[in-house]
């Protein structure tokens, strides 16, 4: 089944693109629910999926919010009002979704599931209450699974952004869909949408377009139409296939110089993020002495930390990232 978007001059002058937290969460989640075995995620999988399981967020509201496969109620994934806003702002817009929305999404993930879940029930007899709680989860998640590894994510779909950019200033508007997805072509005056379920007018889907590169949308693309928003098409990022490859890390002997040894094998060990303890443990160093190496990274703006459940989660930053890579 294919579905068709026509597109006015007022509505392609109003296509955009935006980078939305909240887009990497709900996809995310699905993908570590999923149990499925992912070759380019898998070392993220192998390594959030224990603590959201310590964490007790593999049962929680987003267990039951975001299902496997099949819809994800649109209340989640708020249109972004600007090139890349910060989660914060997404989970206030989520929280002051109307009650008539949040039971209307809500009614129709429980006629695709079968029922709906306890806390979903739940969410469904206090909206304005519920939806707190339901932010308060997504944002210990955030911190937990996608946080310490943002500098990663957002350099691929700034990457992706700024290559189409490019491509519309060089060749136009009508080349900007030609290698989004298979799924996606341009035809004329309007956008196709293979394997679309349900149909897709003006009438329905809101002024102009809000392309939303994603890391884990997976093979497809995802639509949200829920007017008056703009609809949002989330694709696959370009380079997602290299988003966990080591980097380069060709300056750790001339860092040593500067920053000591210490401060500069930490450094490279954070390749992944990880707690005191394990980096303690890779390094051979105590705990104390790796903690003071963190405190003076995380002032010089080269560590960044992410509360994970009782522990620490500490991770590179860009600026850490380019100087290691020389």
């Amino acid at each position: 089944m294919t579905a068709e978007l026509v597109f006015s001059t007022r509505d392609l002058a109003q296509v955009r693109f935006a980078v939305s937290p909240m887009w990497e969460v709900g996809p995310s989640c699905r993908l570590l629910r999923s149990g499925r075995p992912d070759p380019v995620h898998r070392s993220w999988t192998e390594q959030v999926g224990p603590r959201l399981t310590a964490a007790g967020l593999d049962r929680g509201w987003l267990a039951e919010l975001v299902p496997p496969a099949g819809y994800v109620p649109d209340f989640l994934n708020p249109a972004p009002t600007s090139p890349a806003p910060a989660l914060a702002e997404e989970l206030a817009r989520i929280r002051a979704t109307p009650a008539a929305r949040v039971r209307q999404d809500l009614d129709r993930l429980g006629d695709e599931q079968g029922g709906l879940g306890p806390r979903s029930r739940a969410l469904y007899a206090e909206p304005e209450a519920r939806l707190i709680r339901v932010t308060e989860e997504i944002e210990a998640y955030w911190e937990l699974a996608l946080a310490p590894y943002w500098v990663r994510v957002r350099g691929v779909l700034d990457a992706d952004v700024f290559h189409r950019s490019r491509r519309v200033a060089e060749r136009g508007p009508g080349h900007l869909f030609d290698d989004l997805h298979p799924s996606v072509t341009w035809a004329g005056d309007a956008l196709r949408l293979a394997r679309r379920r349900g149909s897709l007018s003006r009438g329905t889907a809101g002024p102009g377009l809000v392309l939303i590169p994603s890391a884990f949308t997976g093979p497809v693309p995802f639509t949200r139409v829920t007017p008056p928003d703009p609809p949002q098409l989330a694709y696959p990022a370009r380079g997602i296939g290299t988003l966990w490859d080591p980097r380069p890390n060709t300056r750790s002997a001339a860092l040593a110089a500067v920053l000591g040894r210490s401060r500069s094998r930490l450094l490279a060990e954070l390749e992944t993020p990880a707690s005191t303890t394990e980096l303690a443990r890779r390094t051979g160093l105590s705990r104390a002495g790796v903690s003071q190496c963190l405190t003076a990274l995380r002032d010089a703006g080269l560590v960044s930390a992410h509360r994970a459940g009782r522990s620490v989660l500490y991770a590179r930053t860009a600026a850490a990232d380019t100087l290691l890579a020389g």
